[in-house]
């Protein structure tokens, strides 16, 4: 994520306007914008497969799953982010077209120069959404998936998950193998 020195604070308003009509993808963080980069084979391939897991899945249950292109908006921070994955399951994000408020569950596909964004930062910034009871991040160089979890207390507690284990997602009752999550991605040697 680079900011973009092209634009200088822009209101939420502004941002969506502007993000309509731009090539790139931007996040948008307290009235600045951070151009996106590209993606992987194995970032694009592990999200593909799990969108069509959790899509068959969530079908005709009032939930709703969108990748990559649709934005959460943090609205206590001023912040937007496009997260790889996000479902909801709440009616008030139908009344919006460009970007959601009320998301249960988040996955990040984790990349070499934003892992520890997505760790730190971005995780604190999420644990804002009221509705958010699952923020999962996958590995894309080796089978590993942590899955956070807010309990009861409302303390977020971390489910690592490894090859040959089942992936849990209680956020919308779903399980599969952490095997149908990397199905068909090649792990380039180091």
């Amino acid at each position: 994520m680079t900011l973009s020195q092209s634009h200088p604070y822009l209101s939420p308003e502004e941002y969506l306007e502007t993000e309509k009509s731009s090539p790139i993808k931007h996040e948008y963080i307290q009235g600045q914008i951070y151009a996106m980069s590209g993606a992987s084979d194995a970032h694009v391939t592990i999200t593909a497969n799990l969108v069509t897991l959790l899509r068959n899945h969530i079908r005709g249950t009032g939930c709703r799953v969108y990748v990559a292109d649709m934005k959460t908006r943090i609205e206590t921070l001023n912040i937007f982010y496009y997260p790889d994955i996000m479902v909801t399951c709440d009616q008030r994000d139908t009344k919006f077209e460009y970007f959601k408020c009320y998301p249960s569950l988040i996955i990040e596909v984790l990349s070499p120069s934003t892992e520890a964004f997505d760790r730190g930062d971005k995780f604190n910034d999420y644990q804002e959404l009221k509705t958010l009871q699952e923020y999962v991040l996958i590995s894309q160089t080796r089978q590993r998936v942590d899955c956070f979890r807010r309990n009861s207390e409302g303390r977020w507690v971390l489910y690592s998950y490894r090859e040959n284990q089942d992936l849990e997602l209680t956020s919308v009752n779903f399980s599969c193998s952490v095997v149908q999550v990397y199905e068909d991605v090649l792990f380039s040697e180091i």
